[in-house]
């Protein structure tokens, strides 16, 4: 998945990170190899970027460290980039045939081969030597309208946890979608079929489909397609994307994508191995308190167990995540119907303090920055409201605590108010309690 999908909060993934996959990060740095590192980041971003959707008032870090900066009164839809995102494709680039062991115009000319019969156009497209991982695009119409088809191809430690949420499908109390299939195929690579949708409160018709394949041999291929002919910003074409999911499974599946992901050793246009690139990657973006992907994580248990000692009570836990991140949820039921609440436990962010609070925030005696907001739903659940308390300690650590009126955030609210008061909220983000997470 080259381009950036799904846009996450809760990122110091988002995503994110967005996560679909979002995005979008809980790295295990040994885990991947090569340009394949920063891509299985890139994943995961979208990943949780697409279960948690947009939150106001919590800042991601995207690709390549771009900070995406708290909502303002206008809202986290309108979210700022601090940062550009250099491995992204760049699709005014065109197609090359001399970028790489297996160039840009093979990859272009090895997925036209595979898709069914119709016209293809807008072509763009990524070698095995370029900067970034290859991919290649295409428009394709089978006469029913044209629609974005995208291969991504990248290497990958089968066996490591990013591999394992790349295809694992997203929780639907996170994000709404109309499918999703996860199956172990012969041979062992695991395969994910998804249909969703681009933007999580679907404010446009605009459909997002992908297969997200991961072999043991340690490549993964995913191919992502959409009922418009670009990614976003782009009127719908079709009610559908052109590939079935039965296509989208033969594309991911074809044996002529591991010599291309063998051919990512070359060297990089900026020299040095293309391991040796992902190595830099790797230690340039461990530092713990710049707010990026990399930086301290603490696990989604330890989060989630602290987040149930300090619930009142008169309140069951009726539904938690088995997330491992820095991100956890309840869904809570104190008879008047079902209310999310999630929580981000992120240290090392004593660095965006100044961009994530403002002059105006609150200051506890101990130095602990307070804010709270109270505004709609951002996941296009009708009546849905989310009250927000978002607190940064003078160690870095930053824990923020949402509650919803409705048990997920793209669902109809099923009460009038959270099941948890602002002062509730108050109490467990500012608890002593998140100092001794482990």
């Amino acid at each position: 998945m080259p381009q950036e999908q799904h846009e996450d909060p809760f990122e110091g993934r988002l995503g994110a990170a967005l996560r679909r996959v979002g995005g979008s990060f809980e790295t295990d740095h040994h885990t991947l190899v090569g340009g394949g590192a920063a891509r299985g980041r890139r994943l995961l971003f979208r990943r949780r970027a697409a279960m948690l959707g947009g939150v106001a008032g919590i800042a991601l870090v995207g690709v390549g460290g771009a900070l995406l900066l708290p909502g303002t009164g206008e809202g986290s839809g309108k979210q700022s980039v601090a940062a550009g995102r250099s491995a992204e494709p760049d699709l005014e680039q065109g197609v090359r045939d001399d970028d790489g062991a297996v160039s840009g115009a093979e990859l272009v000319a090895m997925l036209k081969e595979l898709l069914p019969d119709g016209r293809t156009s807008g072509e763009s497209a990524r070698g095995t030597s370029a900067d970034g991982p290859p991919y290649a695009q295409v428009v394709f119409d089978d006469g029913e309208g044209g629609g974005a088809v995208q291969l991504g191809l990248g290497r990958i430690d089968a066996d490591s946890e990013h591999a394992r949420q790349l295809t694992d499908c997203p929780d639907k109390t996170l994000v709404g979608y109309d499918s999703c299939e996860e199956s172990t195929l012969p041979g062992g690579a695991r395969l994910m079929l998804f249909q969703g949708y681009e933007y999580p409160d679907r404010r446009v018709d605009t459909k997002h489909w992908y297969a997200q394949l991961v072999d043991p041999a340690g490549f993964e291929v995913s191919v992502m397609e959409w009922n418009a002919e670009a990614q976003k910003d782009a009127p719908v074409t079709r009610a559908e994307p052109p590939l079935s999911l039965a296509s989208l499974t033969t594309i991911v599946r074809d044996p002529g994508w591991q010599p291309v992901v063998d051919a990512i050793t070359e060297e990089p246009a900026d020299g040095g191995t293309r391991e040796d690139q992902g190595e830099k990657e790797e230690s340039s973006t461990v530092r713990p308190g710049d707010g990026s992907l990399d930086a301290p994580v603490i696990g989604s248990e330890g989060i989630r167990r602290t987040l149930v000692s300090l619930l009142p009570e008169g309140v069951d836990v009726v539904g938690e995540d088995d997330e491992v991140s820095d991100f956890a949820y309840v869904v809570l039921d104190d008879g008047k119907g079902r209310s999310l609440v999630q929580v981000n436990a992120q240290p090392g962010m004593a660095d965006l303090a100044d961009s994530l609070f403002g002059a105006d925030a609150e200051t506890l005696p101990d130095g602990t920055k307070v804010v709270t907001r109270q505004g709609p739903g951002e996941k296009g659940g009708e009546g849905v409201v989310m009250w927000t308390v978002d607190t940064l300690r003078t160690d870095g650590l930053r824990v923020v605590v949402s509650a919803f009126n409705s048990g997920a955030q793209h669902t109809a609210a099923t009460r009038e108010a959270p099941a948890l008061t602002m002062a509730q909220l108050r109490e467990i983000a500012t608890s002593e309690r998140w100092k001794r997470l482990d």
